[in-house]
């Protein structure tokens, strides 16, 4: 194995603490991961097999810039905090070696991981999933094409403003016929 990717296990290992949880800490894990998920409305896994940790630190800048909560988590924690959700269907895919963005915006973790992925041929999106839906995939895909909450208000207030703006050029129009 190459130092940087020793040192990426490692890093991964020791920092996101997966390898040889006690009984607390992996209490500690499931909590704070049912926490993230008892707000979210999207759920990413990614498999990042072979990535080294200067991409992997790439990624969880982007990912905290875009309010994701992205993890690499043992699947079995990440399934005992699913079960019983909104997203217990999603276990099935929790297979391999995974990432976990979670966002309480329904399209960030997958516009943010799907982003990556497209830079990053090691970083493979596995499956997601909104409330009750279960996506592949092509769904992460398409979801993350989608605009954003944030895009959307944007673009409606930006609609809103248009409508007196518009009445009140149609209005000097009149008046300037008027007036001629």
């Amino acid at each position: 194995m190459s130092g940087a990717k020793l040192s990426f296990v490692l890093s991964l290992t020791e920092g996101e603490k997966t390898l040889s949880l006690n009984l607390t800490e992996k209490k500690a894990v499931v909590a704070e991961v049912s926490e993230q998920i008892a707000k979210a409305q999207a759920i990413v896994l990614a498999e990042y097999r072979g990535m080294g940790v200067a991409d992997m630190t790439v990624l969880r800048a982007e990912a905290r810039k875009s309010g994701v909560y992205l993890r690499v988590l043992k699947n079995t924690l990440v399934r005992r905090a699913v079960e019983g959700t909104a997203f217990s269907d999603l276990a099935n895919d929790m297979v391999g070696p995974l990432v976990f963005g979670i966002s309480a915006d329904p399209v960030s973790a997958a516009k943010v991981m799907n982003n990556f992925a497209k830079a990053n041929d090691k970083f493979v999106i596995k499956a997601g999933a909104m409330p009750n839906d279960v996506l592949n995939a092509a769904g992460v895909q398409a979801l993350a094409s989608m605009l954003s909450r944030e895009d959307l208000l944007a673009k409606f207030a930006r609609t809103l403003n248009e409508v007196p703006t518009k009445f009140a050029r149609a209005l000097a129009a009149v008046s300037e016929t008027k007036a001629a």
